[in-house]
């Protein structure tokens, strides 16, 4: 009405000024006009004022309603306490702040099925009264923001009558029409940061919720990202979905389900419709058609759409992705380790390992992987969601053997690398002592890397590539052997790789493969390798069968036939010019000797092996050595108490003591956990009167220990050190009962020697105590033990017990 009113009041003035019959002065004409002037300027300003300032309807007029676009809450809405509660503390804050801040823009991105859209939906419908003049939403899915601000500038009553323009001039409009106002502005489902930026008001009332598949980097934006649901909240949504009932009928079901579902929301979602609408169908049969991956994003499916569908939801993600990063994805689903390092991702694609963990992480930013955090040697590691991992899994790849092949041989070379830093002499004969730091890192890296290793050896197995299987199973059962760690994985590495070498006809690689698993299975596979270096002429891994071969023999309690073996090994390495595997057997040599009770030959080989070590600044072997050498000090220190020398015997208690102590604080130092657990074990044995609550405890200590590293060995070994010092103490029943204990688990070993000493150590302590009926059935059956196992020393010192009972 502006230029209307503006021109009625030029016409009037105009007749006015110009057809004035009346005879007045020029003055007053002059007047007259400039009158019809400023009537014209004031009807002007004051119409198009009202114009400006009141370009659309006022919330007064009630024929004006603020829009409300925004979706409705979930209907099952669960869980999300801590993301709401994050929300209302951003908002709140905002409520509180500058007027003359910009606008907030909350961005909350996570993969796709998450529940973004649900928490925006049910956060929006929470803090709909802070924003009086309305909210609006468009999921921008497809959609150009030029097309959002038309929908949105029509929802504020602005009449597009013409053509608005491009982008730059729909945003000006959009500018104008929500000064002053108060508007919660919706985004979902958006692409990239372009898609944002031309949506968001200047105004500090508004109020933006931006939801996307990667985080968005945007200006002035608090970006918080959504995980997955905890198992309590999928088991939640699933009871509201499928109801309480049958949850609780069956609750272990429940939580595989969610466990199946990757604790993805709409993957519960679409478990519950399914539960909802089969009331025949239980808890058990749904999670056991999930369980065939082959079949399980079948059963996640309802529809084809985004929403209704994981396959869906995925592709979309898929879809944004460049080709190398879609190729990627696919290879990567074909490996079965939990997790994987960045070089993975170069070897996979063939480029630089730089390269590919740039690819790696543009498919973390879209969702499709995840991060596992830093493992022990710092690198970070990446895997796959596993519903991507089947999605990936069913799309063609026609490189994906000679890929992974790559993959293979890179685990491979990395995995000798740290067997040999750990354990040099185990491959081969070198003068090279390994450094602390070098045997340090190779623990870090096996711990990191133990179960990839494992599932990378299965692979390789699983495709028929036997040179990678049996490199991989050498590396690990070395590393494993040197840090006595991992025993179940280590003793299925170990025939796995004996069937790899077997199937390469390689008899040397076989030697090695049955000298690694006699190391940690029980067998005669030693005897089968010195015959395969024999016919060889390969006189140095000869000699480590025949090590191997004597401490066999040593451990089943045939110390006759076993000194043979070891001498021989010892000959045999000193031609060979070998002093470190030398000076090793004589500290096996030296054990074996205080197990026939002969500790003075044994301090005399122990002390050889330390010059040795020693000399060559090996600190493992010498740390091994002394603890070997305070067990022999302390068995030198009980004879000599019993004839009677206290003051001798006090001084080689305090000996034996200190090397046991220093051994055991050179192993602590270098984080060697198995031996320090041995040197704890063996300063619990040491017999010393005065100390005997000390060595209770470090027993104890010990067995802590061997029962975090896995060793069930270790652990009945040290349930007999602690009866032993139980009954030291006078605790008869308490060393009773460790000693059944180890006794039994012995038995379930199947280790008869160390059983019959066992059964040897309960009978003693009955005698001890006085109890000579409950001391004669275990030394009964210790010696049929001893006399099986055609063992002279034990059988002696049995029948010395056995008198002491009858007499």
């Amino acid at each position: 009405m502006a230029p209307v009113a503006a021109g009625a009041a030029a016409g009037a003035a105009s007749v006015l000024a110009a057809s004035l019959e009346w005879e007045i002065p020029p003055v007053a004409k002059i007047g007259v006009t400039g009158l019809a002037a400023v009537l014209v300027g004031v009807t002007t300003w004051a119409t198009t004022a009202t114009s400006r300032n009141e370009p659309k309807p006022r919330p007064e007029d009630p024929l004006w309603r603020p829009p409300d676009q925004w979706p409705p809450s979930p209907e099952h809405f669960t869980g999300r306490t801590e993301a709401l509660a994050e929300l209302r503390k951003v908002f709140g804050a905002r409520r509180r702040a500058n007027e003359l801040a910009p606008p907030l823009v909350v961005s909350v991105y996570g993969r796709g099925g998450v529940g973004k859209s649900a928490l925006m939906a049910r956060f929006g419908q929470e803090i709909a009264d802070w924003f009086p003049d309305g909210r609006l939403y468009a999921s921008l899915r497809g959609i150009r923001p030029d097309e959002v601000l038309i929908g949105f500038l029509r929802a504020l009553g602005v009449r597009l009558t013409t053509d608005p323009g491009g982008l730059e001039e729909l945003r000006r409009l959009w500018l104008t029409w929500t000064k002053g106002r108060r508007i919660l502005i919706g985004l979902d489902n958006v692409d990239d940061a372009e898609q944002v930026k031309a949506l968001i008001p200047a105004e500090p009332g508004c109020a933006v919720v931006v939801t996307s598949r990667q985080p968005l980097f945007l200006m002035n934006a608090y970006d918080t990202q959504l995980s997955v649901f905890s198992e309590a909240q999928g088991v939640e949504l699933l009871a509201r979905l499928a109801g309480g009932a049958r949850v609780v009928e069956d609750l272990a079901s429940a939580k595989e389900i969610v466990k199946i579902c990757d604790y993805l929301p709409l993957a519960i979602n679409i478990c519950g419709g399914r539960l909802a609408t089969r009331s025949s169908w239980s808890m058990r049969e749904l999670a056991g058609r999930l369980a065939d991956e082959r079949r399980r994003l079948d059963q996640l499916e309802l529809a084809r759409t985004v929403d209704k569908s994981v396959r869906a939801s995925v592709q979309l993600s898929y879809d944004d992705c460049t080709g190398i990063q879609r190729r990627l994805l696919r290879l990567l689903s074909s490996l079965t380790s939990p997790d994987v390092p960045g070089w993975v991702a170069g070897e996979l694609l063939d480029i630089s390992v730089l390269d590919g963990a740039d690819q790696l992480e543009a498919l973390v930013d879209v969702q499709l992987a995840e991060t596992s955090g830093a493992d022990q040697t710092g690198a970070m590691r990446y895997r796959l969601h596993d519903l991507v991992r089947l999605f990936a899994a069913e799309l063609e790849e026609d490189r994906r053997d000679a890929a992974i092949e790559r993959v293979l041989y890179g685990y491979r070379r990395r995995a000798e690398a740290a067997a040999q830093a750990r354990w040099p002499q185990d491959w081969g004969r070198t003068g090279r002592v390994g450094d602390l730091e070098g045997q340090a890192q190779a623990s870090d890296w096996l711990n990191a890397e133990r179960l990839s290793l494992i599932a990378m050896i299965n692979l390789a197995r699983s495709m028929g590539l036997w040179e990678p299987v049996f490199g991989l199973g050498r590396a690990f059962c070395s590393i494993c052997h040197s840090l006595r760690a991992y025993w179940s994985d280590w003793g299925e590495v170990a025939e796995i790789t004996v069937e790899a070498a077997r199937r390469m006809g390689d008899r040397r690689a076989l030697g090695i493969a049955l000298l690694d698993r006699t190391a940690v299975n029980a067998g005669d596979g030693a005897v089968e390798a010195l015959e395969i270096f024999t016919e060889l002429g390969e006189s140095w891994w000869a000699a480590r069968a025949m090590r191997t071969i004597g401490m066999r023999l040593f451990n089943d309690g045939n110390l006759d036939r076993a000194q043979g073996y070891l001498i021989g090994a010892i000959t045999a390495f000193k031609g060979e010019e070998d002093y470190w595997w030398m000076a090793r057997t004589q500290r096996n040599l030296a054990e074996l000797r205080l197990a026939e009770r002969r500790p003075e030959e044994a301090r005399e080989l122990l002390e050889d092996a330390l010059e040795v070590f020693k000399r060559d600044g090996n600190r493992y072997s010498e740390a091994q050595t002394l603890r070997a050498y305070g067990e022999v000090l302390a068995a030198q220190a009980r004879g000599l108490r019993r004839e009677g020398d206290l003051k001798a015997a006090a001084d080689l208690f305090t000996k034996a003591g200190f090397s046991l102590d220093r051994a055991g604080e050179m192993f602590r130092s270098r984080g060697e956990l198995w031996e320090e657990a041995r040197c704890l074990r063996a300063a619990g044995e040491v017999g010393d009167p005065t100390n005997g609550l000390r060595e209770l405890d470090q027993v104890k200590r010990a067995e802590e220990i061997l029962a975090a590293l896995g060793d069930s060995w270790g652990q009945a070994r040290t349930h007999l050190s602690a009866g032993r010092a139980l009954a030291r103490l006078g605790r008869k029943a308490e060393a009773e009962t460790e000693l059944l204990r180890s006794v039994a688990a012995f038995e379930e070993l199947g280790d008869q020697w160390w059983m019959a000493r066992s059964l040897r150590y309960l009978g003693e302590t009955h005698l001890d105590a006085r109890d000579r009926d409950a001391a004669v059935p275990p030394l009964e059956r210790a010696r049929e033990i001893y006399r099986s196992l055609g063992n002279e020393a034990g059988m002696r010192r049995t029948l010395e017990l056995l008198r002491r009972a009858e007499s």
